[in-house]
């Protein structure tokens, strides 16, 4: 039998670090592949306004180095819902699979529920655990 109260933290972890690497990875991919100019020239493009593209890159770069320390997770990880969805949307005239051309809808959308997964577990082992202002205990449910 696992012992969940034992292991869970640990997935949480594994799950907050992963979620980490991808954002930092595709912040990556942004910056350094297509460049800035290049991602606000696609955001402009696919009909987004060019100065989404500074504020998903922002949340992407943030959002993934929070995730990674731990810090803020359920905040950070629902915060980054507005990103993911509107990366689905992008995505969802191309089909289900994300090897359709110009990548489809499934990648993006099993992300945004990882994120809410990610906020219901919250931080998870090995996390930097920042008080947060104006508050004194964390409720339980």
């Amino acid at each position: 039998m696992i012992d969940t109260t034992r292991t869970a933290p640990y997935a949480a972890f594994a799950l907050r670090v992963s979620l980490g690497v991808l954002f930092l990875a595709h912040a990556y991919l942004k910056i350094f592949v297509f460049t800035v100019p290049g991602t606000v020239s696609f955001f402009e493009s696919i009909g987004y306004p060019g100065f989404l593209a500074y504020l998903v890159i922002l949340g992407e770069l943030g959002g993934g180095l929070l995730l990674l320390l731990g810090t803020y997770t359920s905040l950070v990880s629902l915060a980054l819902v507005p990103l993911m969805i509107g990366a689905t949307l992008q995505h969802a005239g191309n089909g289900w699979l994300f090897s359709a051309p110009g990548g489809g809808w499934e990648f993006p959308a099993f992300w945004t529920v990882l994120l809410g997964v990610q906020a219901l577990l919250g931080d998870g082992a090995f996390a930097l655990k920042l008080p947060v202002p104006g508050l004194t205990a964390r409720r339980a449910l």
